[in-house]
């Protein structure tokens, strides 16, 4: 069994800033890539970053200069710390992890539940 659950989302003023944080825990072998995803009603999942187990980051255009993403390979857990929001990013934050479990031959592909963010004055 693995989970996912992230954490760190609410309400926030337009230019202001939040963290995120999702910990994987169970049954865990290895961890490859970790990302974070975002979801409006009515449009489909989309990416916003994504870091590799060697701390390779890869962002949407949309937060590249406003947001970072890490993470912490001993504690199974990736961050998302988010600068100067604009009510344009309101969503339903998910993160997301490629984890390989024990006795398994390769990762699959695991969601968290999911944190809303709301950027509103």
């Amino acid at each position: 069994q693995v989970q996912l659950v992230g954490s760190g989302g609410g309400l926030v003023q337009p230019g202001g800033s939040l963290r995120l944080s999702c910990i994987a825990s169970g049954s865990i072998c290895s961890i490859n890539a970790m990302g974070w995803y975002r979801q409006v009603p009515g449009l489909q999942r989309e990416l916003v970053a994504t870091i590799t187990d060697g701390g390779s980051t890869n962002y949407a255009d949309s937060v590249k200069g406003r947001w970072t993403i890490s993470r912490d390979n001993a504690k199974n857990t990736v961050y998302l710390q988010m600068n100067s929001l604009k009510p344009e990013d309101t969503a339903v934050y998910y993160c997301n992890a490629r984890i390989r479990r024990p006795l398994q031959l390769r990762s699959y592909e695991y969601w968290g539940q999911g944190t809303q963010v709301t950027v509103s004055s």
